[in-house]
């Protein structure tokens, strides 16, 4: 069976990302307006009838932005971890779930994962459709060997390529944010994304989009070439900042991957909005507005 894929928006200004096979789709993030996911869905002949849930990485508003108003116009279901709704400020009825539980929509399998961010409780994602997997790899500090693993299984992934060591070392931004981005719960940079890929990647991997490109501290052109040196047949995109991809299809025709063992809960937990937007006395960790 197979999947389409696109990144509808990628940076600090916004982020959000359509997977879907024929019948069904799920947004991952909605981190622009609805009227502009709705314009780009548009362009791109997506149709928003399809998409059947948005599934929350984690709290920080480039991320988050446009939920409210998405969530609400389509009746969409919010899946999104109990810590991550409360630091987020929403006022919606999220569905819980949790790392190692897999989310079931249609034959969509959403598998979640746990992640290094500056976060309340971040994570990535493997969305699998038959033999299908895309992963969703953005905003991760440092490698792990769940990222390994998950990336190891994929035929194509949006991984983070944030920044290059050079450009933010010779940039304008304050030491304490440039430790931030570097500091292991930040964002990944070109070369230790390009490591990720060297390493994990298999003869499946037919597409990765590069995601999440910092706008002062690194270059289309620059980490498309480095990547492209060692693509070995795999397509690389850019997943930009201002605009779409073109929609991408995956449909595995060589032998299968290993599988992945799914644990599908049938009635995930609802989980209240907020009251009034208060959170607990001991869980006053901001939610993030100073973007990378």
């Amino acid at each position: 069976m197979s999947l389409y894929f696109t990144s509808l928006n990628s940076g600090s200004n916004g982020n959000c990302y359509y997977i879907g096979n024929d019948r069904e789709a799920v947004l991952v993030d909605a981190g622009i307006s609805c009227r502009e996911t709705e314009r780009r869905m548009a362009r791109l002949g997506l149709d928003m009838g399809k998409v059947k849930a948005i599934v929350v990485s984690h709290e920080h508003v480039d991320h988050i932005r446009g939920i409210p108003v998405l969530s609400k116009k389509y009746d969409l279901p919010v899946f999104i971890t109990e810590a991550t709704l409360r630091h987020s400020g929403m006022q919606l009825e999220g569905r819980a779930f949790r790392a190692g539980e897999a989310i079931r929509i249609g034959d969509l399998h959403i598998q979640p994962f746990v992640k290094y961010h500056d976060a309340a409780d971040p994570h990535s994602f493997l969305i699998s459709c038959g033999q299908a997997r895309v992963g969703v790899f953005t905003d991760i500090g440092r490698p792990c060997g769940e990222l390994a693993r998950h990336f190891s299984m994929c035929h194509a992934a949006f991984l983070e390529t944030n920044y290059d060591t050079e450009m933010l070392d010779k940039g304008r931004y304050p030491v304490f944010l440039k430790n931030r981005i570097r500091g292991g719960h930040g964002h990944l940079s070109n070369n230790e994304a390009l490591e990720v890929f060297l390493r994990h990647r298999t003869k499946h991997l037919s597409h990765v989009l590069l995601s999440h490109l910092s706008q002062d501290n690194n270059d289309p052109d620059l980490v498309h070439s480095l990547f492209s040196r060692h693509a070995n047949g795999t397509e690389i995109v850019v997943a930009g900042r201002y605009a779409e991809t073109p929609v991408f299809y995956i449909n595995p025709t060589e032998a299968p991957l290993p599988p992945v063992h799914l644990s599908i809960p049938q009635q995930p937990a609802i989980l209240p909005q907020p009251a009034n937007g208060k959170k607990k006395a001991n869980e006053n960790r901001p939610v993030q507005t100073s973007l990378f």
